[in-house]
């Protein structure tokens, strides 16, 4: 889902198993350095039929958060994209609908209620 260019099929992103049950999935992303985030790409390309509902981000400035930290449910998440519908094979770029949530150095991102992203950018600007 991070890799860099374009995703080449189905199999060179992030695809969910069918949830049959509540619930959604999610991945926590930790940046390179932390940052603003400016603007988003949210790619479903290749997934015409098993691609997510909607989606959201959230995130926090927690740099030296353990795995166990950050999957805590007690650990506050600011939202940056509140849950936003997406389409089947497009590239979904976001910049005005993005909250400022000022520095942040880890990205959870949630799809309802699952499905496939071939590739999710995000663009800011370092932190000082």
């Amino acid at each position: 889902m991070i890799m860099p260019g374009r995703a080449a099929n189905m199999s060179d992103g992030w695809e969910t198993k069918r949830r049959r049950g509540p619930g959604h999935d999610w991945a926590i992303i930790k940046f390179a350095r932390p940052g603003e985030i400016k603007r988003v790409e949210v790619d479903t390309s290749h997934f015409k039929g098993n691609f997510p509902e909607s989606c959201t981000l959230e995130v926090c400035n927690l740099p030296d958060a353990s795995i166990e930290t950050l999957t805590d449910l007690s650990t506050v998440w600011s939202s940056v994209l509140p849950r936003t519908k997406l389409q089947a094979h497009t590239r979904h770029f976001f910049d005005q609908e993005l909250s400022d949530t000022g520095v942040a150095s880890h990205l959870r991102f949630s799809i309802f209620p699952d499905g496939g992203v071939s590739r999710l950018r995000v663009y800011g600007t370092l932190a000082d």
